[in-house]
This record gives C-alpha cells, structure tokens and sequence, in this order.
C-alpha cells in the first residue's frame, strides 16, 4: 500500500517559551504546509524533537495533527524507540488515535545486531496492522539497517517501506535492486532527492520542507515528465539546504520558520539558539531564496 507520493514534512514541533507545546502555531504550520501543496505530514520525527517529547506528548501532537488535517493528506506518526516494547505499546496507541503509517527508526544507544533488528521491527509489526515505513539515519543512531536487513524485512505484509538518510549511494542502490518497486522508498536527505528518485523512489520525507513545501513537491511531480525541471529546482536549493543544516537539526529551520512568522523559535534543551554567525549565513540564504 503506497501511503503518499511526493514530499511528506518531517514536521516540526513548535514550543512556547516555557517549553509547552505551542497548538496556535502548529495549527498555522499544518495550514501553510497543506496549501503549500505538502503530500503528507510526518510527526514526531527527529525534526519534531521526538527525543525530548514524553509518549503522552507524542500522542497528543499527533491527534492535534490528525484532527487539524482532517484527511487533507496522510499523517504518519514516528513511533520509533530503543526500547521494542515501549515502542510497540506507542504504536499501538498511535494505530488508535487514526494514523495512516507508522515511521520507525532503528533504537539508538544500546543498537542491536542485524538480527535483533529483525526481531524488533517484527515484533512491531505483529502488534499492529497499519502499514510501517523504516528509517535508516545512522548519523543519528549509530546504527545502520544493512541492504539485506531491509530486504528480509520487506517480506512482512505491513513493512512497505523506509525512509533511507544513510547517504550512501551505493546502499540505497543495493536496497532498490534488491526489494523490488513494491516496497516504497523515500529520499531521507533533502540533498539527494533527484538521485533517489533516479533509482525508483517514490518520494521524499524532508526538513526543508518546513519552509519550502511546494519546491520540494515540485521536484517529484516534475521528475516523470520534465526531469531538467526537477534538477534545476534541486540545484537551486542547496546552499539553502547546506545552510539549513549547519547546525544541528532542527535549530536551523526552527529559526527559519520563527523569520517567516510561522512558529516561534524555541527549542527544548539540550537545542539551544543558533550561533550568530550562522543566523547571518542562514538569513542570507533566505533572502536570496525569497523567502524573506
């Protein structure tokens, strides 16, 4: 089951300054997103801070979400953990309250085998019946999702896809020779997405599409039938991007979004401001951009 084609907004979650979720700012946020032509919105992913959000913040952001987008477009909920059976009672939850997929990132810290891998992403699997899409960030984790892993793991009828943001071109061609074109997959790096698509993916789930939803649309709707289109629009975002990630994620489109008058700036510790600097560089690039 193909959730979405196109680009899905690894959204994020905005703060008031006392650290409470900020729902007046999420809703505009949603709102810009959709009329922006955004294909699916994801939450709860490292762009939302999923790793400073507690499980009853993590539901209650996404029923915000669900409600708000009122099936404009689909919403798949990060539920992933280092903790399988935490993870799987989340996603249990997370399958109640309406989501359309699940996006599961490998557990960090303690990691696991390749083996262990396996195991807990079927268990998961086992425990609810929405479709679940894998995330492979090992900058991130540490860990890695081996081409093999990934092709094991695409037997089980309810793992359709992954987000890949290993970087690795080599990998993500092994990934595609291997699973087929039924399994579903996502540039999981803004830089990459023309590359991915090149090989057969159906899409992209990205960070920058917090503030430039309908580029990032356009370079998948392009891609089929005017592919020159598709790499001019990729091209011309990338110092855009390069600045975006010049700090850690999601300090920079935080700041991003707080200079379009879409969410406040606040971030939850251990994120703290931008560098001076890097607000110069960042501002520069969205002026040159035109996005202020």
């Amino acid at each position: 089951m193909l959730i979405f084609k196109g680009c899905g907004v690894a959204i994020t979650t905005p703060f008031n300054e006392d650290g409470d979720i900020d729902f007046a700012s999420l809703k505009n946020h949603i709102e810009y997103l959709i009329e922006n032509k955004v294909d699916s919105i994801i939450s709860c992913g490292t762009t939302g801070e999923s790793a400073t959000l507690t499980t009853d913040e993590k539901i209650e952001i996404t029923k915000f979400i669900i409600k708000q987008v009122n099936k404009r477009v689909p919403v798949i909920a990060g539920s992933g953990g280092n903790n399988t059976k935490v993870v799987i009672e989340l996603s249990k939850e997370l399958e109640k309250i309406g989501v359309n997929a699940l996006m599961v990132v490998t557990p960090f810290y303690n990691k696991a085998t390749q083996k262990g891998l396996v195991n807990h992403y079927t268990e998961i699997a086992n425990s609810v019946e929405i479709p679940i899409l894998l995330y492979n960030v090992p900058s991130r984790t540490g860990l890695n999702i081996s081409p093999s892993t990934v092709y094991e793991l695409s037997k089980i009828k309810n793992i359709i896809g992954i987000k890949e943001a290993s970087s690795n071109i080599s990998q993500i061609a092994e990934i595609f020779s291997l699973c087929g074109k039924d399994f579903y997959v996502y540039a999981g790096n803004d830089d990459q997405v023309v590359p991915m698509l090149a090989f057969g993916a159906v899409g992209v789930i990205s960070t920058i599409a917090n503030i430039i939803p309908h580029d990032m649309h356009n370079i998948v709707e392009y891609f089929e039938n005017d592919r020159q289109k598709s790499v001019d629009i990729q091209l011309n975002m990338i110092s855009l991007i390069q600045a975006i990630f010049n700090e850690i994620n999601p300090i920079p489109v935080k700041y991003a979004l707080n200079k379009m008058g879409i969410i406040k700036p606040y971030l939850r510790a251990p994120l703290y401001d931008m560098e001076e600097e890097n607000q110069k560089i960042l501002f520069a690039e969205m002026e040159k951009y035109g996005l202020i």
